[in-house]
Order: structure tokens, then C-alpha cells, then sequence
């Protein structure tokens, strides 16, 4: 009996240290680490979070080449919460009729803006209203504004023109000039064809 019991503790005392050293080696072989950034990529969003971007041109370029017909087509998605008529009734969010060129979060008929928008302060220019279309969240955070915002900087400049046509029609900022050319790119340029003039006339 003593014998049987031995043999039986024997083979399960070796059945233990064969799974224990399995399991070693295959910590070893398959070890795992910690990636260097949690989650999995969600194809369309943006890796730098809610309303990253390329660098954009400036908003003077842009609205340059804008056309108010394609950004009032973007606004349609605008249209759920806002109106943009004349007189239009404030709905979620307030009416939209001729704001750029008045105070941020002021008048709308009394709509219950939110503080950290009021704390924006100074007027709707185009640049502030290009930075609210890019990322409401990050130019007034705290705002009771749901809008991710408009990723493609020249949709942005489009719907920008468009706001502009309805009821605000302030003048377009100018485009900047573009880079002069170094001087002395101008005198080498110049200079073969001073050149060729002194060759022609020493020949005659």
C-alpha cells in the first residue's frame, strides 16, 4: 500500500514540475511587453485626438480662393442646431445671421451662451472663427459646444466665406505677398544677359 502511495505522489510531483517548467519556457519564448501606446488606431481620426490638423495656409489665403456655394453645402450639417436667416429663431445653438464682425458670445437674442466662450472675449474675426471651426473644445474649452469642428482647412475657409455673405460682409483680409526673390538671385540673373550684350557688341 506504502508503495502504491509513493508511486502515485511520485507521478504527480512530476506531472507538477513538467507543467511548472512548461510554463517557464514558454514565458520565455512568448513574453510579453507593455506597447509603447495603448488602444488600437481607429482608421479616420485622427492620431494627434478631436480636431488635429495639418498645418493649414493662412486664413487670408484661403478665403482667397473660397467659394461661399461649397461652404454653404457644409453648413448643411450646421443646420441641425443652428439657423443662419435674418430674424431666424435661436434653436441649440444660436442664430448665425451676420456674426462675424459682432461680439463672441454676445446678443443672439439672449442666448444662454457658455462662460468659457464669454471668456473668449473680442470679436468673431476670421481668424478666431477659423480657429472655433477647427476645434470648438480647444478655443473655448468648457463649451457646451458638441461639434468636433471641421478638419479640412479649405472647408473651413469655405463655410467661413459663406457665414460672411450672410448678413456680416466685412472686407476679406489680404492675402500676404509672397517672398520676394533674393537680390542676388536678381543680379545673376541679370548678369549672362549683360553679358551676351558686351560679346555682341565687341564683335561688331
Amino acid at each position: 500500500m506504502g508503495d502504491r502511495f509513493n508511486t502515485i505522489a511520485g507521478w504527480v510531483l512530476a506531472g507538477c514540475i513538467a507543467a511548472l517548467g512548461l510554463s517557464i519556457v514558454s514565458g520565455m519564448i512568448f513574453k510579453q511587453e507593455r506597447p509603447e501606446k495603448m488602444g488600437y488606431p481607429i482608421e479616420g481620426v485622427a492620431e494627434g485626438g478631436e480636431g488635429a490638423a495639418a498645418a493649414a495656409e493662412p486664413i487670408a489665403v484661403r478665403l482667397a480662393k473660397a467659394d461661399a456655394a461649397k461652404g454653404a453645402d457644409v453648413f448643411k450639417q450646421c443646420m441641425a442646431c443652428h439657423t443662419i436667416n435674418q430674424g431666424g429663431a435661436n434653436g441649440i445653438g444660436p442664430n448665425l445671421y451676420a456674426t462675424l464682425g459682432e461680439g463672441v458670445a454676445e446678443g443672439k437674442g439672449g442666448f444662454p451662451f457658455s462662460d468659457p466662450l464669454k471668456a473668449v472675449g473680442g470679436k468673431w474675426d476670421f481668424d478666431k472663427m477659423d480657429a472655433w471651426l477647427t476645434s470648438p473644445r480647444k478655443f473655448a474649452n468648457g463649451t457646451k459646444m458638441t461639434f468636433a469642428g471641421i478638419s479640412d482647412p479649405q472647408a473651413r475657409a469655405n463655410v467661413i466665406l459663406y457665414l460672411n455673405t450672410q448678413g456680416s460682409n466685412l472686407p476679406l483680409p489680404a492675402a500676404p505677398a509672397a517672398a520676394a526673390a533674393p537680390a542676388g538671385a536678381d543680379a545673376n540673373a541679370t548678369a549672362p544677359a549683360d553679358n551676351a550684350t558686351a560679346e555682341n557688341a565687341t564683335a561688331k
